[in-house]
């Protein structure tokens, strides 16, 4: 092939991925596992590292099969280098530490951030645009600016997804194919709005005070007994709130009020961001952004003031290899590599350290 491609490995978190792209982001190849727990229960880096493990070789060779190459037809392998679990991380790291030795080829450790910015906007063709980056891990409103993805908010306890992630474990919502895709169609049958915490300090945002209360939700004589699973049965009936409604409510009502209460909260700090910034346009990036209703809240704020929001599907939202493969390349075309012995993991990887040197100010 006369293609430079790059070979990209994803392993952050509960998502183990592989995917190989051209200089210009054309997707060759694009494939994926993901680590599915019991509802109820999270993932834990250890059993979640020993997934990837077993699938990530597989997962190599299926892109290689998916896109009818060799290892001759690549020319750079890049890897997740953090932000994310430690543990999953070290399973993509020594894999492509690996791979780079066995076919001699340069090695590149990627921003996650970084990966799932320059995805979105080569996928949506948005030039200059406020990103809104949601997800398990993260949640950041963040801006170019002089060679540097500079972060304008950002959540100063939990990310968005992990506050899903946590209210689905608590009504016992099942984490097959997701946890924050079951809560999305959870809400659309929701029809009784419970007035939730709603925490935005300046640019930056709170979510955990809204797990807290929604799990005194389950406790409060209001919520039906139907739709209370057996975990909770054992809760203690004190501390119970005071609502904004009279009505019955169920698990239905929980996930409609949580997205809307997320959302809004999410999409003021947007706003405020590309009133400083003097943007038109929102990029929605990160697992949450695949959510339709945050989609929807997100173009109807972007209509008002002129601009557009930009999203993607589940393919290029959700981790993926391919943004790690395209950042790398990015970074490759640039003539800067990472040398082996520095090809580490690094847990809590900002997104606004990382120089941009792939665009212009």
């Amino acid at each position: 092939m006369s293609k430079t491609l790059a070979l990209g490995i994803e392993s952050s978190a509960n998502k183990v991925a592989v995917g190989v792209v051209d200089m210009d982001g054309s997707v060759v190849a694009n494939v994926r596992e993901t680590y599915i727990t019991p509802p109820g229960t999270g993932f834990l880096p250890k059993e979640t590292a020993e997934h990837h493990a077993r699938v990530i070789v597989s997962l190599v060779q299926r892109a290689l099969t998916e896109g009818g190459l060799t290892p001759e037809d690549i020319a750079v392998i890049c890897y997740t280098k953090g932000p994310g679990m430690g543990g999953p991380l070290f399973v993509g790291c020594t894999v492509a530490k690996t791979l780079a030795l066995l076919w001699k080829k340069p090695i590149i450790g990627v921003n996650h951030c970084i990966g799932h910015i320059e995805m979105g906007r080569v996928v949506t063709g948005s030039a200059n645009p406020v990103i809104l980056y949601v997800s398990g891990g993260n949640t950041q409103v963040i801006a170019y600016a002089d060679h540097r993805y500079r972060i304008f908010g950002e959540a100063i306890d939990i990310a968005v997804g992990n506050c899903l992630d946590r209210v689905a474990r608590c009504l016992g919502i099942s984490n097959d194919p997701a946890p924050g895709y079951n809560i999305e169609q959870k809400a659309k049958k929701g029809k009784v709005f419970i007035e939730l915490p709603y925490t935005v300090k300046g640019m930056d945002m709170s979510f955990s005070g809204v797990v807290s209360f929604i799990e005194q939700l389950l406790a409060h004589p209001q919520f039906t007994e139907s739709d209370r699973c057996e975990p909770q049965k054992k809760r203690k009936q004190s501390n119970t709130p005071t609502l904004n409604t009279r009505e019955k409510f169920n698990t239905d009502d929980i996930c409609y009020s949580l997205q809307e209460t997320l959302f809004a909260m999410l999409i003021e700090v947007a706003e405020r961001a590309m009133s400083q910034t003097k943007a038109n346009d929102v990029l929605i990036v990160g697992g949450v952004g695949c959510n339709v209703r945050l989609q929807e809240m997100m173009s109807i704020m972007t209509a008002e003031r002129g601009g557009k929001s930009y999203d993607m599907d589940q393919r290029y939202c959700i981790d993926n290899g391919c943004m790690i493969a395209y950042a790398g390349i990015l970074q490759y075309r640039t003539g800067l590599t990472t040398p082996l012995e520095e090809c580490t993991v690094t847990q809590r990887f900002r997104t606004d350290e990382v120089y941009v040197g792939w665009r212009d100010k």
